[in-house]
């Protein structure tokens, strides 16, 4: 892995859901969101930051993130990925349903 990036793969007017990639020693540059968001650790290690309080992201870690609070990943020391879930639907994002599931080139 080598950049950082997320891939949605899934939609409805109830949710949004995809994958978040982010390589060791990546610096993670997400704000806030306006929408509450559950990460589910897939592959690798870091530490989340969520209003100042570190939290261990490692394999099998499910994280929960509320509206509109400061956080972001870092101390990334093996490539991560992370599912994410957001609801509502994150903001900004293509507004088109998807159901799963999806090709993340389409």
């Amino acid at each position: 892995m080598s950049e950082v990036r997320y891939d949605e793969l899934a939609r409805s007017d109830a949710l949004s859901a995809g994958v978040y990639h982010l390589p060791a020693g990546a610096h993670d540059g997400q704000s806030p969101h306006d929408e509450d968001e559950v990460y589910v650790v897939t592959a690798g290690a870091a530490m989340l930051v969520v209003d100042g309080v570190r939290t261990p992201a490692t394999v099998g870690a499910v994280l929960f993130v509320p509206a509109r609070m400061p956080h972001q990943f870092v101390d990334i020391t093996a490539d991560l990925e992370v599912a994410v879930v957001f609801a509502p639907p994150e903001s900004g994002q293509d507004t088109a349903p998807r159901a799963w599931p999806l090709d993340p080139s389409a």
